[in-house]
């Protein structure tokens, strides 16, 4: 019941000290909480665990529509990105290909080529709210930059801004009203001393990531709710995991390998060829069509750099037409890009 605790706590999305509650939209957060929250539910049967539908958790993510603001003053930027699309070459890395790479690269990294607490992260996310006087959904791009010492002192900082647009204004969820803010507007910052007991310093974030892909893969199970076994279902769960564990921790050489050796002990992922990612990066992406629920009725896709192979990114697209949701295929649910 504890672990089910921990991850209610980090999906809320009203502040402990904020008074009666009330209905808002998540923020990104919450949203990859409650997914967690939600996909644990399905894959962890053995263990006590919240009983939570499959269905809820598509209706929770479905049930959004792609907005743009027009404004003839401003120009905002359209958040919401097309999805990626990968182009087939004649020799393509296998996942287990890239996992040699990295595993090389592991054998040659130094002691101080260690995993670093913290992470920076570009994401687009729906955003969704509920009641009456909720505004329609929305696509919020944010940029994330978490930082933390040895010590227990760190930094936080959340910007608005889509680098697809640069320069031009930022669809901003202002406590459930869409508006736009200037590109780069700051809209969270702190700082921790030494020993302050920071919110991030829950057990996740002490815990270091291992370097063995099976110690991996329990850690994940144990930690973000990724599923116990290696099968095809599993992977939209390891994904999102992952995405977890990504927020905790930037990963050195060898915790990359054991990503990426993960990946590929882990059946239902298929190359789909070379593509650039947001952020202008040479990737290599790999795809699960498999199954994701009662719907079924999204693709995972995680892309890796052909280099080094370094988790750049994942995207999560609708696969069919949802009219009752207003969702058509290939809408993008969420995307993530990942930085050192």
């Amino acid at each position: 019941m504890h672990d089910e605790l921990e991850l209610l706590r980090a999906a809320n999305p009203v502040p402990a000290d904020e008074g009666r509650w009330r209905e808002r939209p998540l923020d990104a957060t919450a949203e990859r909480g409650l997914n967690r929250l939600l996909h644990q539910s399905r894959t962890r049967r053995a263990r006590r665990r919240l009983v939570l539908r499959a269905e809820a958790a598509v209706l929770a993510l479905v049930a959004v529509l792609a907005f743009t603001l027009t404004d003839a003053g401003s120009s905002p930027a359209v958040a919401a990105p097309a999805a990626l699309v990968p182009h087939a070459a004649a020799a393509e890395p296998s996942l287990a290909g890239l996992a040699r790479i990295a595993a090389e690269r592991a054998r040659a990294a130094g002691p101080q080529d260690g995993p670093r607490r913290g992470s920076h992260l570009q994401s687009w996310n729906l955003s969704m709210g509920t009641g009456p006087d909720t505004a329609s959904p929305v696509t919020v791009p944010e940029e994330r930059i978490t930082r933390w010492n040895a010590d227990g002192s760190g930094s936080e900082l959340v910007v608005a801004t889509d680098p697809q647009h640069p320069g031009r204004p930022v669809i901003h969820d202002a406590g459930g009203h869409w508006r736009t803010v200037s590109d780069g507007k700051v809209l969270h910052r702190a700082t921790y001393p030494p020993g302050s007991g920071a919110p991030h310093e829950g057990l996740a974030a002490r815990t270091k990531p291992p370097t063995d892909p099976a110690a991996l893969r329990a850690l994940l199970t144990s930690l973000y709710g990724a599923a116990d076994g290696d099968d095809t279902a599993s992977v939209p769960q390891l994904l999102m995991a992952l995405s977890s564990f990504r927020q905790e921790w930037t990963p050195g050489p060898r915790e990359t390998a054991a990503i990426v050796e993960l990946l590929a002990d882990t059946g239902g992922l298929r190359p789909a060829g070379a593509v650039t990612d947001r952020l202008g990066r040479r990737g290599q992406a790999f795809v699960h069509d498999g199954p994701d629920g009662a719907m079924d009725a999204t693709r995972q896709m995680v892309i890796l750099d052909p280099r080094t192979g370094q988790l750049l990114g994942t995207e999560i697209t609708f696969t069919k037409d949802l009219p009752d949701f207003r969702i058509t295929a290939g809408a993008v649910m969420s995307y993530e890009a990942w930085m050192p």
